[in-house]
């Protein structure tokens, strides 16, 4: 027997595995946007990405996991937030988180899947529950990190209330004349407010 014919008929090759995963959760991602949190099923995202339901309980668990990992992904570029209250002074950290936050939701590319997430979690308790503990985790708590105030963990929340408030009135529910309003009008109305959450007294 060849090595080919043994690999075909063994365990797929690191590379093979990491392409299903991939498209799994490709799949993901397009199943919870299209159908939400609630009507979206393992099966249906098995049989989106061309494979079988059981390879995703393999590489994923649950459905709550599959999501989870999903978001994850969908999540990557909003994680890169607390550098951005780091890398500068102080007096112009609201600015730049406020800049930072809705420079991704002006970007087609990354406000499609964040759109798919704020959906889920709005609609659905185990999606909520779920971006609950991806934000505070891998968010809010990093951000709270670069505060050097007693109540920095508070701050942070309320900073991200601010933005997420903000970006759901304009990007999910598109309230005018907010929807339609020119970006640097925003920042400029919000950046100070999220300054004073993160530096103000």
């Amino acid at each position: 027997m060849s090595e080919g014919t043994a690999r075909r008929r063994g365990r797929p090759s690191r590379a093979e595995a990491t392409d299903t995963r991939d498209r799994i959760l490709a799949a993901a991602r397009e199943e919870f946007s299209e159908r939400g949190y609630e009507k979206t099923s393992v099966r249906g995202i098995a049989k989106t990405a061309g494979v079988d339901p059981a390879l995703v309980h393999h590489y994923f668990g649950t459905k709550e996991q599959v999501f989870e990992a999903a978001i994850e992904v969908a999540f990557a570029p909003a994680l890169s937030a607390p550098e951005a209250v780091a890398e500068g002074p102080v007096d112009a950290v609201g600015e730049r988180l406020t800049r930072f936050v809705f420079g991704i939701w002006e970007n087609p590319t990354t406000r499609a899947p964040l759109l798919a997430i704020l959906r889920s979690a709005v609609n659905n308790d185990t999606a909520a529950a779920v971006f609950r503990r991806l934000v505070s985790s891998q968010l809010l708590r990093r951000i709270a990190a670069q505060v050097d105030l007693p109540d920095a963990e508070l701050r942070a929340e309320l900073a991200g209330a601010q933005l997420v408030g903000t970006a759901m009135l304009r990007y999910v529910i598109k309230v005018e004349p907010l929807a339609s309003a020119d970006l640097e009008q925003i920042i400029a109305r919000v950046a100070p407010v999220v300054q004073g959450h993160l530096a103000g007294s």
